[in-house]
């Protein structure tokens, strides 16, 4: 596995990162063991990063994570390391009220994650999204302080513009942002991922296939109980045009014999060596299928071909629906 290292003063990490969130939530069921036997594979396999959030499933998701580990020998559990995000509501019923990074907040969020994770820290800690009613200092000072106490061992970031960054980052050195980039999300290339380079914070990149949209897989007319059935790519002409573009990206794909989900990795990891994908393979065989992309070098000219078939701004439709993207800070402009 190749390794990379998250930001200036981040840690080193596996070139790709697992996204542990589907396996259970927002995708609909999930088989427990299959996504243990999915884990267990992918630290076999030299994958280091798991990201999780402990509202994934309100906590199931670190629980699952705790299990698969400990049904590994320590050498293998102990290379894992676990970025947790935190600070979303949730209600019963799985509904979603907000967020909450009040200090007060965060030190009882990382006591639940420790506990629901069995384990004494948490290697990277961030807020899941920007509090409107929270100064970001606040936030980074409650979580720099977990960091001085040693439950907490780096400071993450995920969804903020570049101003809160800058904001974040002059409260305590950032590992990395984690944010939404692929061939078809590249809004971070404008201000947010300059910003992260001027001040040496690294970025964990998910959605990097846009929800199952650009993995090769995803076939016109098909049906989906989860969340993507009110995500505006997937809906009427704008998933026949998003699916056009799926097309053409596999004939470059079918030139150098790799698989449009490869291809799509690969093109996100060739942005720059402080970039890290998450792929959230729920089965092994999808896990099987990314790990194949860590090994594929694009040249120039491959790049460029990709460039041709879904150039910036190709996609029809935003990557979440509109409520959803007016709480993202890293779409409140160029900051």
């Amino acid at each position: 596995m190749k390794m990379r290292t998250l930001g200036r003063n981040g840690p080193t990490v596996s070139a790709l990162g697992l996204g542990c969130m589907g396996m259970s939530d927002f995708y609909g069921p999930a088989d427990r063991t299959e996504s243990i036997a999915t884990l267990h594979s992918a630290l076999e396999a030299g994958v280091t990063l798991l990201d999780t959030g402990d509202f994934y499933g309100m906590g199931h998701n670190e629980l699952l994570i705790r299990e698969a580990l400990a049904g590994l020998p320590p050498s293998r559990s102990d290379a894992a390391i676990i970025s947790v995000k935190f600070g979303a509501l949730r209600d019963p019923a799985g509904g979603w009220h907000g967020y909450d990074s009040r200090p007060a907040a965060v030190r009882n969020f990382v006591a639940y994650s420790l506990q629901r994770l069995g384990v004494d820290h948490i290697d990277i800690y961030r807020p899941a999204r920007l509090d409107p009613q929270v100064p970001i200092e606040e936030t980074i000072g409650a979580i720099a302080d977990l960091v001085k106490e040693g439950y907490v061992r780096q400071i993450g970031l995920s969804e903020l513009g570049a101003a809160s960054i800058r904001r974040a980052a002059s409260v305590h050195p950032i590992s990395d942002l984690q944010i939404e980039y692929s061939l078809v999300s590249r809004g971070i290339e404008e201000a947010i991922l300059p910003t992260c380079r001027s001040l040496g914070i690294g970025v964990t990149a998910y959605g990097v296939l846009s929800r199952g949209l650009i993995s090769g897989h995803w076939q016109a007319g098909a049906k989906t109980n989860d969340f993507r059935a009110v995500s505006p790519r997937f809906q009427g002409a704008n998933v026949a045009h998003n699916l056009a573009l799926v097309e053409a990206l596999r004939v470059t794909a079918e030139q150098r014999s790799v698989t449009v989900a490869q291809l799509a990795i690969a093109w996100v990891a060739a942005q720059g060596a402080d970039i890290v994908p998450l792929v959230g393979a729920r089965k092994r065989d999808r896990l099987a299928e990314a790990l194949g992309s860590v090994d594929l070098e694009l040249s120039a000219d491959d790049l460029a071909a990709i460039e041709r078939t879904v150039p910036k701004g190709a996609v029809a439709g935003e990557r979440y629906a509109s409520a959803q993207m007016s709480q993202l800070d890293s779409e409140k402009g160029a900051g």
